[in-house]
C-alpha cells in the first residue's frame, strides 16, 4: 500500500469504524452500521488498511531500538535500564485499542459474503500476531482475546492472564493462517502485506520462541524449543522471490538504508516515507546531531568482531588492541566502512563535498554510523527531514534466522552455509574460505564476548554475522532477551578508539589532524575544526575518558546501569493491575 493510500485510509477508517477503548475495562463503543465496509472488498481493503498502523514508527524508526544494546554507546541511559527507573509504577504499554480493532473487523468480515473475504482475514490474523508477539515480548502472560469484547463480559473483561506459551501457540496459528489464504505474493513497492511478509515474520517470532524456550530453563520448555526451530527453516525455504542486493562490495550494503524506494531484490518489507506529503524520520538527526536524540555509537568490543577481509578474526592479531584507528578499519569487512566513518569517508555541504572523518562532537566512541543517514548536511542533520525508505524486513534477516535456526538444531551443512553465511560475507568483500565451508573451531573472543554462553563454532559465526550485518535495525534488544543474555545491557563496556598517548591524531590518514585528547587546560592548536576532548581523570556522568589514564581505550560514562532478571519481562502497570486484580504481577515486581 502506497503511503499517500495508507494515510488516507486509515483517516477514512476512523471515521467508519470506531475503536475507542484504551485497556480491556473500557465500554466498547459499536458503530451505527457496518455494511458499507464489510459488504465489499473496497470496504475490506480500506478498513484492513488501518493495521498498518501496528508497523514501526518511521519517526524514531528501527534504527533506534539498537541504542539500547551492548553494542552501542549511547547519550544517557534509557529508563529500562536506569536505576530505580522501571517499577510497576512508571511502566506502560498495555494498551488494548488496535486489537479491539482487529477483532471487530475478523468478527464481521466472518460474516461477509464477499468471495474474497479470507485474504483479509489473513491480514487481520497477521497483524493480530504481530500485535500478540509484541505483547508477549513486553509482559509475557497476557489475556488472549480473540472477539469483540462486551460491555457484560466480566469474565473476559476481568479474567486472568493466559499462559505465554498458550498465546505464543495462538500467534503460530495465526501466522499459518495469514501465510495460507493471503493471496498477495509480490508487490513492487515493497510496503504492502504479502504472503512472503507473513513468511519472513514468522521466521523472526518462531526464532524468538524457540530462543527463549530454550534458554529461559525456569519454564522447563526446553524440549519444545526445536519444534520452533524447524518452523524457522521451513518457512524461510518457503519465502521466494528475494536475493541480497549486490551492486557493488563497496556500495550494495549502505545504499539499502539510504534509498528513497527500497530495492525490491532484497528488502521484504518497508514504510515509504515522502517528502512531497511530509512523512518524514529523524535519522540524521539522531545519529548525527550534537544536541538531539541519543548520539548512538558503536562500541569497540563490537568493532573488533567484524572480520578481515581475507576472512580471518581481526583479534587474531597479536596488537590488535593497540591498533589505533586509522588502522584498524584498513582491510576489513567492507559493511564496517559502510556502517561507520572510516578513510575516506565524504559528506556534502549545500552540495559541496567535505571530507568527514569521525567527529568527537558528535561520537562518543569514534565509531560513528552512517548506515541510515544522507551524506548531505542541510537539512538533514538539523531538521527531521529524512526521507529515505524505513526497511523493517528484508532477505538478510530471514538467511540469518534460518541458519541461527540450523545451528542450533546441529544441521547447518556446508551447502546451507555458503547459501547463509557465505552470501552475506561474499556480498561484504570477504574471501577465503569461510564462503564455503562451516567453521570448525571456535574464536575465543566470540566465546568471551558471549560470556561463554555459546561454544559452537557454528552458532558463534551465525551470531557473529547477525551482529554485522543487523546492527542499528532493531533486532539487538530482543536477541539478548531471548538468549537469556540481559546482564549484558549492563555489563558490556561503552568503549571506543585507541588512543596511544594524549596529542592529536589524524583518523582517516588525510594528513590532518582531527582530534586532540588532552587532560587539564584545554590547549592551543593550529589545525581548523579540530574537536577538543577533554580525558581529564573523572567519575562523572557524561565525561569520556582513557582506559589507562593518558592512553587507552576511549570510555564513555553515560551514567550507571542496572540489570535485574525480572527485567526479561516488563511489570504490568499499577493502574491496570488495580483495575484488574486477577492479572497479578510479573515475578520480582
Amino acid at each position: 500500500m502506497k503511503t499517500k493510500k495508507i494515510l488516507s485510509y486509515t483517516l477514512a477508517v476512523m471515521l467508519l469504524a470506531t475503536a475507542s477503548s484504551c485497556d480491556l475495562n473500557e465500554v466498547p463503543v459499536d458503530t451505527a452500521t457496518n455494511e458499507a465496509v464489510f459488504s465489499s472488498e473496497a470496504g475490506l481493503e480500506l478498513y484492513a488498511a488501518s493495521f498498518y498502523d501496528l508497523l514501526p514508527n518511521t519517526d524514531v524508526g528501527v534504527f533506534q531500538i539498537d541504542d539500547n544494546s551492548d553494542l552501542v554507546a549511547r547519550n544517557g541511559v534509557d529508563d529500562y535500564l536506569a536505576v530505580n527507573a522501571l517499577s510497576p509504577i512508571t511502566s506502560s504499554g498495555w494498551s488494548w485499542t488496535q486489537l479491539r480493532n482487529i477483532n471487530y473487523f475478523i468478527e464481521n468480515t466472518e460474516k461477509s459474503t464477499v468471495a474474497t473475504k479470507n485474504h483479509y482475514l489473513g491480514l487481520a490474523r497477521f497483524f493480530r500476531a504481530l500485535f500478540y508477539f509484541d505483547k508477549v515480548k513486553r509482559f509475557g502472560d497476557v489475556p488472549w482475546i480473540d472477539k469483540t469484547i462486551d460491555v457484560k463480559d466480566d469474565a473476559t473483561l476481568y479474567g486472568p492472564r493466559m499462559s505465554r506459551y498458550e498465546v505464543m501457540e495462538k500467534v503460530l496459528a495465526d501466522l499459518n493462517f495469514a501465510i495460507e489464504n493471503i493471496t498477495l505474493t509480490s508487490d513492487p513497492s515493497v510496503t504492502r502485506i504479502t504472503k512472503n511478509v507473513a513468511r519472513a515474520y514468522k521466521t523472526r517470532i518462531a526464532l524468538f520462541e524457540a530462543s527463549w524456550r530454550k534458554y529461559h530453563t525456569e519454564d522447563n520448555k526446553q524440549a519444545t524449543a526445536n519444534t520452533w526451530y524447524e518452523e524457522v527453516v521451513k518457512e524461510a525455504n518457503a519465502i521466494t522471490g528475494f536475493t541480497l542486493h549486490a551492486t557493488s562490495p563497496d556500495r550494495s550494503y549502505r545504499e539499502m538504508f539510504i534509498a528513497k524506494s527500497a530495492f525490491a531484490d532484497e528488502t521484504i518489507l518497508s514504510v515509504a516515507l515522502s517528502a512531497s506529503l511530509q512523512v518524514y524520520s529523524s535519522a540524521n538527526r539522531r545519529f548525527i546531531s550534537p544536541t538531539y536524540g541519543n548520539r548512538p555509537s558503536l562500541t569497540r568490543r563490537f568493532v573488533n568482531t567484524y572480520l578481515n577481509l581475507d576472512g580471518t578474526p581481526f583479534t587474531s592479531k597479536k596488537d590488535y588492541e593497540t591498533t589505533p584507528f586509522v588502522e584498524e578499519v584498513k582491510n576489513r569487512d567492507l559493511r564496517l566502512k559502510q556502517t561507520i566513518r572510516t578513510g575516506d569517508y565524504t559528506r556534502t555541504e549545500n552540495g559541496v563535498p567535505v571530507i568527514a572523518p569521525p567527529n568527537f562532537s558528535q561520537t562518543y566512541t569514534g565509531y560513528q554510523p552512517i548506515k541510515w543517514c544522507y551524506d548531505e548536511r542541510f537539512p538533514f542533520d538539523d531538521e527531521s527531514r529524512n526521507d529515505n525508505a524505513h526497511i523493517v524486513m528484508r532477505w538478510a534477516e530471514v538467511l540469518l534466522n534460518k541458519a541461527e535456526a540450523l545451528a542450533e538444531l546441529d544441521k547447518m551443512t556446508d551447502a546451507e552455509w555458503t547459501s547463509t553465511i557465505g552470501a552475506l560475507r561474499k556480498r561484504a568483500g570477504i574471501t577465503g574460505a569461510t564462503l564455503t565451508s562451516l567453521p570448525n573451531t571456535a574464536d575465543p573472543y566470540m566465546v568471551s564476548f558471549f560470556g561463554g554462553k555459546f561454544t559452537s563454532p557454528v552458532l558463534l559465526e551465525v551470531l557473529r554475522e547477525r551482529g554485522t550485518e543487523m546492527v542499528f535495525e532493531g533486532l539487538r534488544p530482543d536477541d539478548l532477551r531471548r538468549w537469556k543474555l540481559g546482564n549484558l545491557f549492563q555489563s558490556s563496556p561503552m568503549n571506543g578508539m585507541y588512543v596511544p598517548a594524549l596529542g592529536e591524531y589524524d583518523l582517516n590518514g588525510d594528513g590532518k589532524n582531527d582530534v586532540y585528547f588532552y587532560q587539564g587546560t584545554k590547549p592551543t592548536s593550529t589545525t581548523p575544526g579540530i574537536a577538543f576532548v577533554d580525558v581529564s581523570p573523572s567519575t562523572a556522568v557524561g565525561r569520556i575518558q582513557l582506559s589507562k589514564g593518558t592512553s587507552g581505550e576511549v570510555i564513555w560514562n553515560p551514567g550507571a546501569r542496572e540489570w535485574a532478571d525480572k527485567k526479561y519481562l516488563y511489570p504490568i502497570p499499577e493502574p491496570d493491575r488495580i483495575r484488574n486484580p486477577a492479572l497479578g504481577q510479573n515475578p520480582g515486581w
